[in-house]
């Protein structure tokens, strides 16, 4: 279904020589302003719809590495290194709205939890496969994360009460899970390597 929407701007965008790194780019600094923009002046709506726009970059400039032919070493690296600034941004807003313009502490700290414990999900992985072990799986993934913290953030902005705290807390303890899941996969991908020595 998003392929329908997706393809053609990809193609059109290719054929006008846009690289998927400019998309990359682009959509990395909407995503970071927009939250941190939006949320700073208890918009909390508008804040999810902007930033939900701009994380649709993330499908675009991966289609348009396909059609070029696959994407390029150095445009996995900012691929995955602009994915964390978004994560981290959007996390941020969420704080900075529960300190500065709500005044929830608790709320504040629930939200730390997920941006440290969401920054180490892909950490862990990428660190066991650089030491040539597997860390796949977990019960939240990056878009898992954010679906969870924008509708959790949509629902709080058209006031529904304790939504955005249900989505916190749920997403805290879910997010803490899946980097114990993350360590328990890289501990037995290593003892799996070890028993074939």
């Amino acid at each position: 279904m998003a392929g329908r929407v997706v393809d053609p701007i990809a193609r059109w965008l290719v054929r006008r020589g846009v690289s998927p790194n400019t998309i990359t780019v682009i959509g990395t600094i909407g995503s970071v302003a927009a939250p941190l923009w939006f949320m700073s002046r208890d918009q909390l709506v508008a804040a999810v719809l902007v930033t939900t726009g701009f994380c649709l970059f993330d499908l675009l400039d991966g289609t348009m590495a396909r059609m070029r032919g696959g994407g390029t070493a150095f445009g996995g690296v900012l691929d995955s290194t602009c994915d964390r600034l978004a994560d981290g941004a959007v996390f941020a807003a969420v704080i900075w709205w529960c300190l500065v313009v709500t005044d929830q502490p608790a709320l504040a700290a629930g939200a730390l939890i997920c941006l440290v414990a969401g920054q180490v999900v892909p950490y862990v992985k990428a660190r066991a496969e650089a030491a040539g072990l597997s860390a796949d799986g977990g019960i939240v993934q990056r878009p898992s994360r954010l679906i969870v913290i924008g509708v959790g953030a949509l629902l709080a902005g058209l006031g529904v009460p304790y939504a955005l705290a249900i989505a916190v807390w749920l997403l805290a303890a879910a997010t803490a899970v899946t980097v114990g899941q993350r360590l328990l996969a890289a501990y037995r991908s290593d003892a799996v390597k070890e028993q074939r020595r």
